[in-house]
């Protein structure tokens, strides 16, 4: 008599290992007509995402800190100044944001072909969000099946005295959401001042209630939904992944065939997979990943904890679900990732976009000096002969105090200028126009143009002295 179950059996094993993936890779996306109820289970990945989460503090408190009686980190939007400790940079320096998000743009992309959606899971605001007012949820509610259960319930005292304190919770958390968000941009100690008495401006109002709302509906409501529809970048992932990224991974070899336990262990012929489905019961995002990489799986480790703990239990070595590249799993050559083509390209621009913005900030100085010249007309003869030539200086002070400097003009012999004053003062943060003349003996001029150099030093204890190359016109010869 033939066994057909053993020759089943035998032929899964000659299989390979992607076939075997792509035979259970039928997984769907929740499409929002189920809520998903989390279970919470420790281990060390739940522990590294607590963890994680204290990233978020600065945040929160960031806006607190103090710099010389000043808010230490303020985006002064109205002034148009960007204030960090002592470094305060102005409109000119904007090209150093671009830096900013050139660095975090290609980290997040060289992270993500290295270990996948680790920021998804560990570090997204929607993320972590989501997971605190779960947690709150938890608290009030119970277990996932005694939510399950409270949503079907009549509602009574108790039932409506949790959801007035859960929901309760949620808002005042996107209330301080939103808070922490604005108090970035205005100094933090009187923007509590002016909210509580109700004389803060209606774009304060307006801010606070968007980010109240939104964090109250994302979080609370949309949860995975928000991950699935509503972030670009959970639709770009899929690009940057290779067969060599890291990413929790069902190990089908060892696993298949499934089968419950039998006395308490597993049965002669199954993989080590018992279809506990602890591993779909902890995913934030309900998805199954034994049934292969999925759209839905943001890296957070959590399906690992749940099968470790399983694997303990009944005597299993851990690993079933682990973080794992798909060469790994086919047995192939796996390089280190700073040797791999696109991780070095990545980390390149990612230098390259720090040594930028170290140098635009040991760089800044405390003055710009930008020098228009009059176009029309370019130059005027004066009636002794002399050149004329007409110029707008715009000085930049870049400090937050007042400052005195000296304007100085080279380049030719025998320049004469006017509009000058031997000591001018710079308001602190402001542009300052000044309009000034320059007259060169007309035997002087050899040229049409001739270069010359305006310099300003400054009285200040900084020293700092700054130059910019203009022209001179003349009739030529």
């Amino acid at each position: 008599m033939v066994d057909h179950k053993a020759i089943d059996n035998s032929n899964s094993k000659e299989k390979s290992v992607t076939e075997l993936y792509e035979e259970s890779a039928h997984w769907h996306v929740n499409t929002g007509d189920e809520t998903i109820h989390a279970k919470r289970m420790g281990g060390r990945y739940r522990n590294l995402k607590w963890k994680a989460m204290l990233v978020w503090a600065v945040f929160f408190l960031g806006p607190y800190l103090r710099w010389n009686d000043s808010q230490a980190v303020l985006f002064n939007i109205p002034e148009r100044k960007f204030q960090i400790f002592s470094i305060t940079i102005m409109p000119q320096d904007v090209w150093l944001l671009a830096l900013i998000l050139l660095f975090f743009a290609i980290l997040l992309a060289a992270v993500t072909s290295v270990a996948g959606r680790v920021f998804c899971g560990y570090f997204c605001f929607q993320t972590i969000w989501t997971d605190i007012f779960t947690y709150i949820e938890e608290l009030l509610e119970g277990s996932p099946t005694q939510r399950r259960k409270l949503e079907k319930a009549p509602w009574d005292a108790k039932k409506i005295r949790n959801k007035v304190i859960k929901h309760s919770a949620w808002l005042a958390i996107g209330f301080i959401t939103g808070f922490s968000f604005t108090a970035w941009f205005t100094d933090t100690y009187q923007l509590w001042i002016d909210v509580l008495t109700l004389n803060a401006g209606a774009f304060v109002y307006i801010m606070l209630l968007t980010f109240t709302v939104g964090t109250y509906i994302l979080a609370g409501f949309m949860r995975e939904q928000t991950c699935f529809w509503l972030c670009p970048y959970a639709r770009i992932q899929g690009v940057m992944y290779d067969t060599q990224t890291i990413l929790p991974t069902y190990d089908v070899a060892r696993g298949e065939p499934r089968g419950k336990l039998s006395a308490g262990k597993v049965v002669e012929g199954n993989g080590d997979c018992i279809c506990c489905n602890q591993c779909v019961a902890v995913c934030p995002t309900g998805i199954d990943i034994r049934d292969g990489q999925q759209e839905g799986c943001i890296t957070c480790g959590l399906c690992l904890d749940a099968c470790d703990s399983v694997m303990d239990k009944i005597g299993k070595p851990r690993g079933l679900i682990r973080y794992a590249s798909m060469d790994e799993m086919e047995g192939k050559e796996t390089k280190p990732f700073l040797k791999r083509p696109r991780v070095l390209i990545y980390t390149a621009i990612v230098i390259a976009a720090v040594s930028g913005l170290l140098y635009g900030l040991t760089h800044l100085g405390t003055f710009d000096l930008k020098v228009i010249h009059e176009r029309q007309p370019l130059f005027v003869q004066m009636s002794n002969g002399d050149i004329q030539n007409k110029y707008d200086l715009k000085i930049l002070n870049k400090t937050d105090q007042e400052m005195h400097v000296s304007i100085s003009v080279t380049g030719a012999e025998g320049i004469i200028t006017q509009g000058i004053r031997e000591k001018i003062t710079l308001p602190p943060s402001k542009l300052t126009a000044i309009t000034v003349f320059l007259r060169i003996p007309k035997k002087n001029i050899k040229k049409q143009r001739t270069p010359i150099y305006f310099t300003i030093d400054s009285y200040q204890e900084y020293g700092d002295t700054i130059e910019y190359q203009s022209m001179f016109y003349g009739p030529g010869y």
